[in-house]
């Protein structure tokens, strides 16, 4: 059985711009942001990943907020650092100057775009996973990169001592995948509105968009579902599923950051391409946040 990493909900956390066309990075409001999330029971910090907007990010930019993160962090909780390319040299070099910022573990995304094959898969993971010696947590989001880590992958990749986990968007085949991984591969759910699917196959906990604004009720929902009381946890993941759909009716992170910035923090706006929320979406948001406030969700 691999350690695991974290258990519990990991906060998949935006990146707070500043400027007029969001050109700089907001520290200030990233550090107020890792506090609130650790005070408020977050069980780790995922930066850099899609909802950080690390698609726009320079190398240098990308740098600097993990190793913002690492120190702010200060080892109260996991950092993990989005790590991945579609370029596997890029992603080499991504992940190990991550490893030497102090990170914790590294997210890598399936190569997008050009993607690969099958057995392209296993070479790119295998040659990163080799490149650091942090546990790797793959991610497999099909809906962004039209590209599938197929079980049989899974099954080949879990053999690499630090290919941990896999960060799965693709629930449909957690089934197989257990059947052929085992405890050798640690499951997170990257569906915030599925998680207690995820946690029945023995899934450990989510990658979170959620937990942006309600770090605590995510971190609950799971340790609950945990401790076995798995009706309370189911209760937890309807309540919240109304507010999972306003996040994401409209591509994320957008309608996270709107949510951040109607409830007083300072996240800025989102990076071109990525524009402004509609007045509907903001809207249907602002309907969800006050009746999720309103059984205690957002504290």
């Amino acid at each position: 059985m691999k350690k695991k990493i974290f258990e519990g909900a990991a906060v998949a956390i935006i990146t707070p711009f500043k400027g007029e066309h969001a050109e700089y990075v907001d520290f200030d409001a990233l550090g107020e942001l890792i506090d609130h999330q650790i005070k408020n029971g977050t069980d780790a910090i995922v930066v850099c990943g899609s909802t950080g907007e690390a698609s726009t990010m320079p190398d240098d930019e990308h740098l600097s907020v993990i190793e913002y993160t690492v120190n702010k962090t200060a080892g109260r909780v996991p950092v993990i650092a989005g790590a991945g390319s579609n370029d596997t040299r890029h992603a080499v070099k991504l992940s190990e100057r991550a490893q030497a910022l102090g990170a914790d573990a590294i997210l890598s995304v399936t190569p997008y775009y050009n993607k690969t094959t099958q057995a392209g898969l296993y070479e790119h993971y295998k040659i990163i996973a080799e490149s650091v010696s942090v546990p790797v947590i793959l991610y497999n989001v099909p809906g962004r990169t039209n590209l599938n880590i197929e079980p049989a992958t899974y099954a080949r990749l879990c053999e690499i001592p630090n290919i941990n986990a896999v960060k799965e968007c693709n629930l449909m085949q957690i089934p197989e995948t257990v059947r052929l991984c085992g405890d050798e591969l640690n499951l997170y759910s990257g569906e915030d509105g599925y998680v207690h699917f995820l946690m029945s196959a023995g899934g450990l906990g989510v990658i979170s968009v959620v937990s942006n604004i309600a770090p605590g009720y995510m971190s609950e929902m799971v340790h609950t579902y945990l401790n076995g009381d798995i009706a309370k946890a189911w209760k937890m993941q309807v309540d919240v599923y109304e507010l999972v759909k306003a996040l994401f009716c409209e591509v994320n992170p957008i309608p996270v950051k709107e949510a951040a910035n109607m409830l007083g923090f300072h996240a800025g706006k989102c990076r071109m391409p990525l524009v402004g929320m509609s007045d509907a979406g903001k809207q249907r948001l602002h309907t969800a946040i006050e009746n999720f406030k309103k059984i205690g969700g957002i504290r």
